[in-house]
């Protein structure tokens, strides 16, 4: 049987940057002085990556899932800005608001830094969406410790309401079909 999966990348667009959003949750953060590297290479090399986004048919409104700073480019500087007439490559995915959080922790943590209180903030939030521990590690590639950690600096009791981190528990989500990341 043929795979008929075909990568978002085969099918870039180009979206007007007016109709592109960032999303609430980037907790990817880009210093100063790489932002302008980033605008010289887009300058001399042109955009050789496009950003992921999740189109919302309804509003025909695309909302970033990574490539935040290549966005701003394009808005901020009126030389690329012209050169590209106001239009940023974009691949799309199709995924609830939940996964396109991991598709962006996966997207950053392989290339960049997090301030910490965003990536907490993603913990409560997908905690709140009632993903599992588990589904956490597993999806945007972070340990229990790190977990724990995170979730020790939101403060919130409801996070820890699950019986994966209480005392005496040796439940490690064996329920769950991603536990074998403990």
């Amino acid at each position: 049987m043929e795979n008929d999966y075909k990568s978002p990348v085969y099918g870039i667009r180009a979206v007007p940057v007016e109709k592109i959003v960032a999303n609430s949750y980037n907790p990817n953060v880009v210093a100063p002085p790489e932002m302008k590297l980033l605008e010289l290479s887009i300058w001399e090399d042109g955009y050789t990556m496009p950003c992921v986004c999740y189109h919302d048919k309804e509003n025909d409104r695309y909302e970033l899932v990574d490539g935040y700073h290549r966005y701003m480019v394009l808005k901020t500087s009126k030389r690329i800005y012209e050169r590209e007439k106001g239009l940023l490559p974009v691949t799309v995915i199709d995924k609830d608001i939940s996964n396109r959080m991991a598709s962006t922790i996966r997207h950053n943590r392989a290339r960049g830094t997090h301030k910490v209180e965003l990536m907490s903030e993603i913990v409560a939030e997908l905690t709140k969406a009632n993903m599992s521990d588990a589904w956490i590690m597993r999806n945007i590639g972070m340990d229990r410790d790190e977990l724990l950690r995170l979730k020790q600096i939101t403060g919130i009791a409801d996070l820890f309401a699950n019986r994966e981190f209480s005392l005496g528990s040796n439940n490690c989500g064996e329920n769950d079909p991603g536990s074998d990341v403990y």
